[in-house]
């Protein structure tokens, strides 16, 4: 984290919390702008930048659907948050599916022939 940022956080902003993640949520000391706009919101991530490691309720919080951040009931069909794993070698990988494999072996089978060439 730079300089400035730690400045930034330390004179002009207040810790609203933290995440499971290490995650810390921060928003302006002064509630209301002259403007008239609403504080500047943000976060600061442990470890890698990576905004789907921001759970649903920070998300809300963030882009002001929330005054404070959700603190929900849990349900037994929910999974705890994850982040995005595309790119890496954790990503979801499926296997092939029967149908795909015969319609890949048809299009094999369709390029057996030579097309007619009007040169030659």
């Amino acid at each position: 984290m730079s300089f400035t940022i730690r400045l930034l956080i330390w004179f002009k902003s207040r810790l609203v919390g933290h995440d499971n993640y290490g995650n810390r949520y921060y928003e302006e000391k002064s509630k209301q702008i002259s403007n008239g706009s609403k504080p500047r919101r943000w976060v600061v991530y442990q470890g890698d930048y990576e905004a789907s490691k921001v759970p649903p309720e920070w998300h809300a919080w963030l882009h002001y659907r929330a005054d404070q951040p959700l603190q929900g009931e849990v349900y037994a069909w929910q999974k705890p948050h994850q982040p995005n794993f595309t790119g890496t070698s954790q990503a979801y990988k499926p296997e092939p599916r029967q149908e795909a494999k015969i319609i890949k072996l048809a299009t094999k089978a369709k390029r057996s022939y030579e097309p007619w060439n009007p040169n030659g």
